[in-house]
């Protein structure tokens, strides 16, 4: 599955404080098991609550943001992964102006998901269902394709490629639990 923000329209959110570009899901018997999407935080506001899923908030552009509520604040910062429960009634505080995430929302109960960053140099993707996103650069997987800056695939196996000088991607591994 071919991932790009040029493939998917952007989506108000209902409270008005952002758009959403949804790039993938997984869904089986009608349950969704993984969505991924880039979304445009405009203003500070209410976060979307998903009870009983899991989220992995990554900020991709901007200066980031502060998640509080129920008793937890989290700080999102560029280009570092920060994992929280779906179901946590937040409010989103900006840093410094707008700025745009990768999200990645599951389902515990049948996957767990880790992010981490590949960075300039050689990337491998072990056995397993992963998502590939770039972030900054390129990324050259051979006979699965070159892909730019918002763009990337998921897939089922191993995969080796290379990342661009100064570039940046995004790797999800998804593990059935």
């Amino acid at each position: 599955m071919r991932l790009s923000i040029n493939q998917s329209a952007a989506v108000q959110w209902k409270n008005g404080g952002g758009t959403t570009h949804e790039l993938g899901q997984r869904v089986e018997a009608a349950e969704l098991i993984w969505r991924l999407s880039l979304a445009n935080i405009e203003k500070d506001g209410p976060f979307s609550i998903f009870p009983g899923l899991c989220r992995i908030h990554t900020i991709v552009a901007g200066q980031g943001l502060c998640l509080s509520g129920d008793g937890n604040t989290l700080l999102a910062k560029p280009f570092q992964p920060v994992s929280f429960d779906g179901g946590l009634k937040l409010d989103a505080q900006l840093a410094d102006g707008p700025c745009r995430a990768f999200n990645v929302i599951f389902d515990p109960r049948r996957v767990q998901a880790t992010a981490h960053l590949h960075t300039t140099g050689t990337m491998i993707a072990d056995v397993g269902e992963h998502a590939l996103f770039v972030l900054a650069g390129e990324m050259d997987l051979g006979a699965a394709g070159c892909f730019s800056k918002y763009e990337g695939l998921v897939l089922n196996g191993p995969a080796t490629g290379e990342v661009s000088d100064g570039g940046v991607v995004l790797h999800i591994c998804f593990v059935q639990t």
